[in-house]
């Protein structure tokens, strides 16, 4: 269809950003779904508004499109099922209703029944997608770099890095190099159930880590590796729910025993180039408000 519209669910995130930016790069005709009209008007090109709690705003944004981003959706911290179930189930159902083509699901690695938090979470709306009838390919990311500058990743309130990982290593990768192998599977030739697992080019210990913050942010970053007890201790005086921070806990173990250790070329099997190494992130990358001095809360 010469004017079918690309729709993007999690349009100012991370990854959503990035995609529009490249699709609108590339002249495709994409739509942005937002919340908020005036992060939409920055984008710079059509978007509607709604939420993926309210079914009739997704429906509505999903009129003519062809292609579709499934993203988004929280991962809140509470008990039972997880809201971006229900939310991406939702939104596949009205993609079918829609006639849309072609969906990429944003997934994470390590996506299997019974996993914990994302984990399980993903897995089930991947099954609801796979008996959908839609054609889709899915995208399951390692541990986002820009974690460690959107305050998602843990800092002291001094700025040192916090982690329950041990000496394990990790192979984050770019949300860029994420949004651009969507937009290679939403653009070019259709990988009917292909799912691609996406890293870096280098699986990092976080003592490298925070050596490689130092050397960008310009003042010493050290890495302080917590027991997994403590991490839950610190999330429930948060007011996290003691079963939601114990599954929090469980993962860091995971990690820790090289669960994210492994590197993968899908990356540039679908882009046509390696992905961006950490140093690379860090120095097109403007540090985050704790990176400047120490002694303010991250």
């Amino acid at each position: 269809m010469e004017d079918a519209v690309i729709l993007v669910l999690g349009a100012t995130g991370s990854i959503g950003t990035p995609l529009v930016r490249e699709l609108r790069r590339r002249g495709e005709p994409v739509r942005a779904f937002v919340r908020d009209p005036a992060r939409g008007r920055a984008l710079g090109v059509e978007y509607a508004v709604g939420d993926l709690d309210d079914p009739p705003s997704v429906a509505a944004a999903l009129d003519g499109v062809d292609r579709l981003l499934l993203n988004a959706g929280g991962a809140v911290p509470t008990e039972g099922e997880q809201p971006m179930i229900g939310q991406q189930k939702a939104a596949i159902d009205a993609a079918v209703s829609a006639g849309v083509s072609r969906v990429v699901k944003i997934s994470v690695w390590g996506a299997k029944p019974g996993g914990r938090l994302a984990e399980g979470a993903h897995w089930d709306i991947e099954r609801h997608l796979a008996r959908s009838g839609l054609t889709w390919s899915t995208l399951r990311p390692s541990g986002y770099m820009q974690n460690f500058v959107t305050g998602a990743g843990a800092f002291t309130a001094d700025g040192d890095l916090l982690g329950a990982y041990g000496d394990a290593r990790v192979s984050y990768v770019d949300c860029f190099d994420i949004a651009a192998s969507a937009a290679a599977l939403l653009t070019g030739p259709p990988r009917p159930g292909a799912t691609f697992t996406l890293t870096g080019p280098e699986a990092l210990t976080h003592n490298e880590i925070a050596d490689q913050l130092s050397a960008a942010w310009g003042r010493p970053v050290r890495y302080i590796d917590l027991p997994g007890d403590e991490f839950v201790a610190r999330l429930t005086a948060q007011g996290v729910p003691a079963g939601f921070a114990a599954d929090v806990a469980a993962l860091y173990a995971d990690v820790a025993r090289g669960s994210l250790a492994a590197t993968t070329d899908d990356v540039e099997r679908l882009t046509g180039r390696p992905p961006r190494s950490f140093a690379a992130f860090l120095k097109d990358t403007p540090p985050p408000v704790h990176a400047t001095a120490r002694g303010r809360d991250a």
